[in-house]
Order: C-alpha cells, then sequence, then structure tokens
C-alpha cells in the first residue's frame, strides 16, 4: 500500500514535468497532409505520412475519405497565451484559407498554424506571408499550453496507473492476496523489487526509491503498448518527455548520493592530487550528462524506430503494388507488419525495464556506502 501511495505521487510530478515540456516540442497535424484528400501514392507522399505520425499533435486524425475529402478523428483542446492573454478553443476550428495556412480569429487575435507550430499575426495582418526559408515574417510564437495527442496520451497513461494502483491498495487492505486487476499488477510490482531494485540499490535502501522505479516502469510501458493501438500514440518516441523522465532520473540520484559518493567524485582517491580535479570534471559530466543522454536516446531512437519500420512495412503494399500486384503486395505488408508488431510487444516492455534498470543502477551507484580499510 505504502508502495502504491509513493508510486501516484511521483506520477503526479511526473506528468506535470512531461506535460509541461511536450506541450513545449509539440509538432505534427493534419493541417500538412493532403486537405483535399488525396490518396497517398508516392514514395515522397509515404514519408511525410509517416513523419507526421511520428510527431504530436493538435487532434487525432484516424483516416481522410478520399472521395469526399472529409478527415475522421477528433479534435483537442487548444491552450495558448496571446498578446491578449489567455485563449482557448477546439482545434477543429482551424481552417485552410486560400493560401494554404490554417487560420483562427478569436477575440480579435489572429492565430496560424505553420508546420505545426500556432503563431499570432501582427495587428492588421489578413494572411501569413513567409520568407524564402517558409519562415513567418508578419507572425510570432505564442505559448503554448494545449492538450495534444501526446499530453492526452500521458492522461490517460496515468489514469490507467491510478486506477490500477489503486485498485492494488485497497485489494490489500481486504487481505494478503489482491484481486482483479491487483493479480496482474502484483507480479509485476514484485518483479521490479527483486530483480530491479534490491539487486542494484541494495536491501537497505530500495525502499525509498521504489515508488519512483515503479511509476517509471508501468508508465513507459503503458504508453509504449498505447503507441500500438490505432490511436497512433508515440509519447515515448518524443524527445521531450524522454528527456524529462532522464532529467528525473539525474536529480534523484544527484540528490540522494552519499557521502562516499560525492568524496569519490569530485577528489577521487588512490590516485595523484594533479589528476583529481581532471577525473572530477569527467565524474561530473558522466553523471549530469552522459548517463542522462544515454537514458533518453536509447528509450527515444527505440520506440522512434520501431513505429518507423511497422509504417514502412505498412507502406510495401503501395510501393510494391506495380512489381508484385495490389493482392500479393497487401498479403506481404500484412504479414510483415503483423510480425513486426508482435516485437514490438516484446519491445514495449523491454524498454521500460531497460530504463527502470539503469535508473536503478545509477541510483545504487550513488547511494553505495563504500568499505574504508
Amino acid at each position: 500500500m505504502m508502495i502504491a501511495k509513493q508510486s501516484i505521487k511521483f506520477l503526479v510530478v511526473l506528468f506535470i514535468l512531461t506535460a509541461s515540456f511536450a506541450v513545449f516540442a509539440n509538432g505534427g497535424d493534419h493541417e500538412n497532409q493532403h486537405a483535399e484528400g488525396n490518396q497517398i501514392d508516392t514514395q515522397e507522399e509515404i514519408n511525410e505520412y509517416i513523419a507526421h505520425h511520428l510527431k504530436d499533435s493538435h487532434d487525432f486524425h484516424f483516416y481522410t475519405n478520399n472521395a469526399t475529402g472529409s478527415h475522421f478523428g477528433f479534435p483537442l483542446p487548444v491552450i495558448v497565451w496571446t498578446s491578449e492573454g489567455l485563449k482557448t478553443f477546439m482545434s477543429s476550428e482551424f481552417h485552410h484559407d486560400d493560401a494554404g495556412h490554417v487560420i483562427v480569429e478569436k477575440d480579435g487575435v489572429k492565430l496560424t498554424k505553420i508546420h505545426s507550430k500556432i503563431y499570432e499575426l501582427e495587428a492588421g495582418a489578413h494572411e501569413v506571408t513567409l520568407d524564402d526559408h517558409h519562415h513567418a515574417t508578419n507572425a510570432h510564437k505564442v505559448l503554448d499550453f494545449s492538450i495534444t495527442k501526446s499530453v492526452f496520451g500521458m492522461l490517460l497513461a496515468g489514469l490507467l496507473m491510478l486506477l490500477g494502483f489503486g485498485a492494488l491498495a485497497r485489494g490489500y487492505k481486504k487481505g494478503h492476496v489482491p484481486t482483479g486487476i491487483g493479480r496482474f499488477l502484483e507480479p509485476l510490482v514484485i518483479y521490479v523489487r527483486d530483480e530491479i531494485a534490491k539487486p542494484n540499490i541494495g536491501e537497505k535502501k530500495y525502499r525509498k526509491f521504489m515508488g519512483f522505479l515503479l511509476t517509471v516502469f508501468f508508465f513507459i510501458w503503458i504508453l509504449n503498448l498505447l503507441g500500438l493501438t490505432p490511436l497512433g500514440f508515440n509519447v515515448t518516441g518524443q524527445i521531450a518527455v524522454t528527456v524529462c523522465l532522464a532529467i528525473f532520473t539525474m536529480l534523484i540520484y544527484m540528490f540522494s548520493g552519499s557521502k562516499d559518493f560525492w568524496a569519490h567524485t569530485l577528489w577521487m582517491p588512490g590516485v595523484p592530487v594533479l589528476l583529481r580535479p581532471i577525473l572530477a570534471v569527467i565524474e561530473l559530466v558522466g553523471f549530469v550528462l552522459i548517463k542522462p543522454f544515454s537514458l533518453l536516446v536509447r528509450l527515444f531512437a527505440n520506440m522512434t524506430a520501431g513505429h518507423f519500420v511497422v509504417m514502412s512495412l505498412i507502406a510495401l503494399m503501395i510501393t510494391m503494388k506495380e512489381a508484385f500486384g495490389p493482392v500479393a503486395s497487401t498479403g506481404m505488408s500484412l504479414v510483415l507488419a503483423l510480425f513486426i508488431s508482435v516485437i514490438e510487444i516484446l519491445v514495449a516492455f523491454l524498454q521500460a525495464f531497460i530504463f527502470t534498470m539503469l535508473s536503478s543502477l545509477f541510483i545504487g551507484m550513488a547511494v553505495e556506502e563504500h568499505e574504508h580499510h
């Protein structure tokens, strides 16, 4: 029960920070897709569509009716801070003007989306003007606090975790054997405790960090699984989210470091005095930059590559249609995509395990008490 409460506390703080990072780094929206509903049938259009899927967006776009050009999905709330204060509306209010830009007017403020970033037009401007590099010359960025697709995914993952851990805590109140969803969660909690936390942090100090480790493990795992659904989430493939997760780990092991850890880091014993300042700088760079960087890049790169491979295999039915015919290319594409999707289910768990394992390892290195002879 104590572990469940700790996980809920870490989850609340984790969501606030990751959501803040994500809304400032969002991109990708169906504004960049074919507004008229044209069929995607060239390699360039396929690459553009895959790139769109890998990015964040202000709405959910499931598919387009090629006959009518209608988009099917649902909008998300847009929350921006402009020169006239806070403006809120649904992303469905954006519409294309004659130049192909999306414009919305809210209480005298005109907003536009350019490459999925929201800008405010200057006073008196009625259309967007771009320079040779496709940068707006008569608009400036606004503070974007919108509920994007990635933020929505984190909210959903957080809700599932709150419900799951809450049910597990209530199950322990009734008896030693949990029921319902608790039967599924308990083996995973025990696995994180016995196979990750205890071996890397130690029997004496592991409980202090169990809430964080459980939160990170289930948060990443659920988001990875959501990325395999037709909703098209790619939350752990957003660099802002993985950066925030890595910063969390860094702050925990830096502020939890023992006296021995800092003594060995800043003034390493057993080496010549002249080398100690140099080694101190190297050690600090490793703990502040290299270790967090390895955490964030591994998760980001693996999940992004997985989505890219799955969508590329699905696109084989288009690119290989002329060579093998529509039936053979479609069958080949579906079989390969299904095979990779099954592997991605394993990768979803594996990446959550690796991130949690390395986090516990770094924490264990910081809190370890060294023997003095």
